[in-house]
């Protein structure tokens, strides 16, 4: 069963309310139903971030596509490298 998908900016705002330090961890996650691992991961990927560079990362992702999206790049035996 699929969870429930956060937007970036929901997952800054967790973030932020755990920096606020008036909650443990532990509480945070269970009131936003996120597990600690989720929390933590999201940490390690926007914890440096506001909302406003969220937002702007979102916005760079949408246009410019996801890096796994990108083609691969194929090596032809015609690239004019021989093998000694």
């Amino acid at each position: 069963m699929k969870g429930k998908r956060y937007t970036t900016e929901d997952k800054i705002r967790i973030l932020r309310e755990a920096d606020r330090g008036g909650k443990s961890i532990q509480d945070i996650c269970r009131e936003e139903n996120v597990s600690e691992v989720t929390f933590h991961r999201w940490k390690k990927q926007f914890g440096h971030m506001e909302s406003p560079d969220a937002k702007r990362r979102t916005v760079k992702e949408k246009t410019l596509g996801t890096v796994g999206s990108a083609p691969a790049l194929r090596v032809s035996k015609d690239c004019g490298l021989a093998a000694p």
